[in-house]
């Protein structure tokens, strides 16, 4: 995708998107605790040998919801804006929706295994995380240039 010569394109640092990560999570907690609220309303009874594997199964469902449908609809969830960050295919482009699920599905399994999809990043040579190579997406960090 070409991008307009008064945006900067780079890619951010590991830090920097950790810390972006961290204000994620606590977003996405918030998220959940509704959608919690919500399965519990109408799911009442608790002690059923099926309520844990479903809510842990809905709660997947619905942080993988929150997050292909801002990535394939502007490429950035609310911390992302924040930090600028955008999250594209490889070719530049707006991701679409098996590049979302692809990504949210291998970060899950990433994180589940230790966060080594994260730490990957740290010996990628362009720095990107594991998920973001096998869903053939990437993240950019875009910036306005002011010209004098």
């Amino acid at each position: 995708m070409d991008y307009p010569e008064s945006i900067k394109i780079s890619v951010p640092g590991f830090w920097r998107r950790v810390v972006s990560m961290i204000y994620e999570s606590l977003l996405l907690l918030a998220v959940l605790f509704i959608a919690g609220v919500v399965f519990h309303l109408v799911f009442r009874d608790t002690n059923s040998l099926f309520f844990r594997p479903a809510f842990q199964l809905y709660l997947l469902l619905v942080a993988g919801t929150y997050f292909t449908w801002f990535w394939t609809h502007g490429g950035q969830t609310l911390p992302m804006q924040t930090w600028k960050f955008r999250v594209v295919s490889v070719d530049g482009r707006r991701l679409n929706l098996k590049q979302a699920i692809a990504r949210y599905l291998f970060a899950v399994i990433g994180i589940f295994l230790g966060g080594c999809g994260i730490l990957w990043a740290l010996f990628d040579r362009e720095g990107q995380f594991l998920h973001d190579r096998l869903a053939g997406t990437r993240i950019i960090k875009f910036e306005a240039i002011s010209k004098p």
